[in-house]
């Protein structure tokens, strides 16, 4: 039979064991799981060995790393928007503040180039920079009122002048939005000035032409008028006149009794009663 202190060395054992393999399970679970990295979709990593980047680019999805010595860093190759704000001045010496939305990317490829010489906060060191002298060096070509009414042609030559820049750097301009454009308030008012005087400008114009018009329409109905009196006349014979009176000559012999007014205040209209009834 086994003693007391035989069972307890015997527990202890086994305690011992357990101990281990708990142990051992625990570092190989670590291990493991820092045996493998995983890279999401829409980026591209990179080997990072005790602080040195390798050049190989991983896909997206799991990747095998030495544990504890080898990292994963992600790099997004997604769009990606930064956006800025400028103070400027433009070619008539107008103060201006310019916001602008820069959506970009980084060439896959390229991606070492840009962490192992950049770093990750090439925006920041890198886009916001560019686009701010971009934009001052833009807005000086233009006048105040030009960059309102350009906006589209100043976001294009923003556009190209940041393409290149940033394409030393393996950055790929997608898109360029200027947001606003905010002026001083004395320069927004001789604008709104301006537009109520071009405003008053074609409304007096417009009554202008309309006064004109209705002139040349009074004109050719005049015109129309004298035309047709002038064919009236015209048609005026002397046979129609003589009809003319032979009518008012019938009218008022309907009307008379066969007897002369006894007081006339003026002269009795002649009739030819025998040019009526044919009688000499």
């Amino acid at each position: 039979m086994e003693t007391g202190t035989q069972q307890q060395t015997k527990r202890n054992m086994s305690v011992g064991k357990w101990i281990s393999t708990t142990i051992i399970v625990i570092v190989v679970l670590i291990v493991g799981s820092n045996s493998y990295a995983q890279v999401e979709y829409g980026h591209v990593g990179l080997y990072k060995t005790f602080g040195k980047l390798n050049d190989n680019i991983l896909g997206p999805g799991m990747h095998f790393k030495i544990p504890f010595v080898q990292t994963v860093i992600q790099v997004n190759t997604q769009v990606t928007k930064t956006e800025t704000d400028t103070t400027a001045s433009s070619k008539d010496l107008q103060p201006v503040s310019t916001h602008v939305a820069v959506n970009y990317s980084v060439n896959k490829e390229s991606a070492y180039n840009l962490m192992n010489n950049i770093g990750g906060n090439y925006d920041t060191v890198i886009i916001n920079p560019a686009v701010q002298e971009i934009v001052k060096e833009v807005t000086a070509r233009y006048q105040a009122e030009e960059l309102i009414a350009k906006r589209d042609v100043v976001a294009g030559e923003i556009s190209e002048h940041l393409t290149s820049r940033l394409a030393k750097y393996d950055l790929i301009v997608n898109e360029i939005n200027i947001v606003n454009f905010k002026f001083s308030d004395a320069f927004n008012q001789s604008i709104e000035a301006k537009q109520v005087a071009q405003q008053q400008a074609l409304k007096a114009s417009n009554d202008l032409k309309r006064i004109q018009i209705e002139a040349q329409q009074k004109i050719a109905q005049a015109e129309a008028e004298a035309e047709a009196l002038k064919l009236k006349k015209q048609e005026v014979t002397p046979e129609l006149v003589q009809l003319k009176q032979i009518e008012v000559q019938e009218k008022a012999l309907e009307k008379w009794d066969g007897k002369l007014p006894q007081v006339t205040g003026g002269a009795t209209p002649f009739i030819d009663i025998e040019s009526l009834t044919g009688q000499r």
